[in-house]
C-alpha cells in the first residue's frame, strides 16, 4: 500500500483521471489523497464517488502533503503555484502532468524542489494509461522510484528524456482521440453493412480491446500478428488493401506528427 499523502491540484479531466485510477487500484486509501480546486461542484462529486479528501485553496493543506501533482491548466499555473510555492520544501516530490510546461520552468519558479514531469493520458481512470516521465535536476532515485510506483498504479510509465516528451504528447497523449475514432469508425463499418449500431459498436470495442491484449501478451511484432489473420486471397487481406487505399496507415502517422508539432508551438 502506498503511505504517502497526495495532492492533486487542479482536479479537471486529466486530474480526475489520476485520482480516480489511484483510487481504483486499491494501493492507496482514497483519504491519503486530497483533490484541490475552484469548482467545489466537481470536488463534492470527487468526494461522493471517490471518497477523496477535497479543498479550494492549495495554500491551506500543501505543507502536509509528500507528494504534489500540478495537474491545472498551463496558461495558468504560475499565477496558482504563485499561491503555494513558498510553502514547499525538499523533502517534497512536484509531479507536473501539465503538458508544453519544461522542467526549466518548472524549476525556475519553483526553485530547488524535486520534480517529475510526466505525460499520461486520460486513459488513467481505467489504470491503463501509458505514461512518460523525465527527472529534474534536483530529484533523486528514491524520488524517481515513488514517481514510477505512483504512475504504475495507473498504468505503464516508461522513462524518457525531456526531449522526447513532445513525441509521447502526439502519440499517447492524444492517442486515445485517435482510437476513440477508429472503434467509431468500425462501428459505423458495421452498421453500413447492415448490423444495429449497439452490436456493431461492442464488437469494435472488443476487437480493438483484444488486438492490443494479444499485441501485449504475445510479445510480437503487430506485423506478424496481422500476418497470422491474413489467409490468401481471404476477407481480411481485402479489407486491409482497402484501408492503404484509403490512407489510414498514413493518417495515423500523421495525426503523431501534427499532435507533436502542436505540443513542441505550446511549450515554446
Amino acid at each position: 500500500m502506498i503511505k504517502q499523502k497526495i495532492a492533486v491540484i487542479g482536479a479537471g479531466n486529466m486530474g480526475d483521471a489520476l485520482i480516480t485510477g489511484m483510487v481504483r487500484s486499491g494501493e492507496i486509501d482514497p483519504q491519503q489523497i486530497t483533490a484541490v480546486d475552484l469548482v467545489e461542484a466537481l470536488l463534492l462529486e470527487q468526494e461522493t464517488r471517490l471518497g477523496v479528501q477535497t479543498h479550494t485553496r492549495a495554500e491551506e493543506i500543501v505543507e502536509n502533503q509528500d507528494v504534489i501533482i500540478l495537474a491545472v491548466k498551463p496558461q495558468v499555473w504560475t499565477s496558482v503555484v504563485a499561491n503555494f510555492k513558498d510553502l514547499l520544501s525538499p523533502s517534497q516530490l512536484v509531479i507536473s502532468i501539465m503538458g508544453g510546461v519544461r522542467l526549466a520552468a518548472l524549476e525556475q519558479e519553483l526553485g530547488e524542489l524535486p520534480i517529475v514531469r510526466v505525460m499520461p493520458n486520460i486513459l488513467a481512470c481505467v489504470g491503463a494509461s501509458g505514461a512518460a516521465l523525465c527527472s529534474g535536476t534536483h530529484v533523486d532515485a528514491s524520488q524517481m522510484d515513488l514517481a514510477l510506483v505512483l504512475l504504475g498504479l495507473v498504468g505503464a510509465p516508461v522513462v524518457l528524456s525531456e526531449t522526447q516528451l513532445d513525441a509521447v504528447t502526439g502519440l499517447s497523449g492524444s492517442g486515445p482521440a485517435y482510437v476513440f475514432l477508429v472503434i467509431d469508425a468500425l462501428a459505423d463499418g458495421g452498421v453500413k453493412m447492415g448490423l444495429p449500431k449497439e452490436i456493431a459498436l461492442k464488437l469494435a470495442v472488443q476487437t480493438v480491446l483484444g488486438a492490443a491484449k494479444m499485441v501485449l501478451e504475445k510479445e510480437e511484432h503487430p506485423a506478424i500478428l496481422k500476418d497470422q489473420v491474413t489467409s490468401a486471397g481471404g476477407t481480411t487481406i481485402a479489407g486491409l488493401h482497402a484501408m492503404e487505399q484509403s490512407g489510414v496507415r498514413a493518417g495515423l502517422m500523421n495525426a503523431v506528427e501534427a499532435a507533436t508539432k502542436r505540443s513542441q508551438e505550446l511549450g515554446a
